[in-house]
């Protein structure tokens, strides 16, 4: 999508639609057309004394695969792992959107941090993205001490779809431990609408959730972060842009269930863009500190 069809996309809607209906539209338009410029955004300069082992396997297929950025002198280190957005069914885990502000402020603060890619739709629908994720997730523990890291700090952290399924795996611990992971430390959703699974495909909707949750009541159920809740989950920090309109309520109401089974969760409200949530984390900001005090809290 370049920025040609963008601004004719979004003069059909000022024509056509009205109120917040076009401004969704207009904003879901914007932030497509971001991520599919920072797919191709050259790679950022590594922090010195940086160690990257690319494309560690977790399973037999290709994109079953993720890149360790290693400080220097690791050991007994705190982790990372992230896992990048991009609607279910796109993206990549070194993009420098997912990984460049987050290795420069964690790595040389003596952090590891675990970049995964996994297979996505349309032949993998998100509940089986969930279990690639927790697949990778319980590879990176049992080999944490080749890279210097404590397989028993891990933080789990996703944007957009991945913070969907960082999400699902903290409402339902029971889908990683059938993969051979075990508990972490804490997990931090970047900016997920689909929290309420089951709420977002009962309102107005971008395509894209029919693509990837379909028409089944029973599929959004089983692949609902809030549904699928039932205990406390480890700590929980919940990033929202306060510029969308269902991000931040849904943060709210899943936090406030996680309070309500007498567990941690806090909302972070940040006035930023869907993309800059996750590209501006590890940049200088009170937005960064802010999650570097919750991710020291529980490592």
């Amino acid at each position: 999508m370049n920025r040609r069809i963008v601004t004719w996309w979004l003069g059909v809607c000022v024509l056509a639609m009205a109120g917040s209906a076009c401004a969704q539209m207009r904003g879901g338009l914007l932030e497509r057309w971001r991520e599919r410029q920072a797919e191709s955004a050259p790679a950022a300069p590594l922090p010195a004394g940086t160690r990257v082992v690319r494309d560690v396997a977790y399973g037999s297929d290709p994109r079953q695969r993720f890149d360790v950025y290693v400080p220097a002198q690791a050991h007994g280190a705190p982790v990372i792992f992230m896992v990048h957005g991009g609607g279910w069914r796109r993206g990549d885990k070194a993009m420098s959107n997912v990984v460049a502000n987050k290795v420069a402020y964690w790595v040389p603060r003596g952090v590891v941090v675990i970049s995964t890619n996994y297979r996505m739709l349309p032949d993998t629908h998100p509940l089986e993205q969930a279990r690639d994720v927790a697949r990778a997730l319980a590879a990176a523990q049992r080999r944490a001490g080749e890279w210097g890291g404590d397989p028993d700090r891990f933080v789990l952290m996703g944007h957009s779809a991945g913070a969907h399924l960082v999400s699902l795996l903290a409402a339902e611990p029971q889908l990683a431990r059938e993969q051979g992971a075990h508990p972490w430390r804490g997990t931090v959703s970047l900016d997920s609408a689909s929290l309420d699974v089951v709420q977002t495909m009962k309102g107005r909707h971008f395509r894209l959730y029919d693509q990837a949750f379909g028409s089944n009541p029973a599929d959004w159920f089983a692949a609902s972060p809030f549904q699928q809740m039932h205990a406390a989950p480890a700590p929980f920090l919940a990033v929202c842009s306060s510029r969308r309109q269902d991000s931040c309520p849904q943060a709210h109401a899943f936090v406030g269930k996680v309070r309500s089974l007498a567990g941690r969760g806090e909302v972070l409200e940040e006035d930023l863009s869907h993309s800059e949530i996750n590209r501006d984390l590890g940049a200088p900001s009170d937005y960064t500190t802010q999650v570097d005090a919750f991710l020291r809290s529980v490592f």
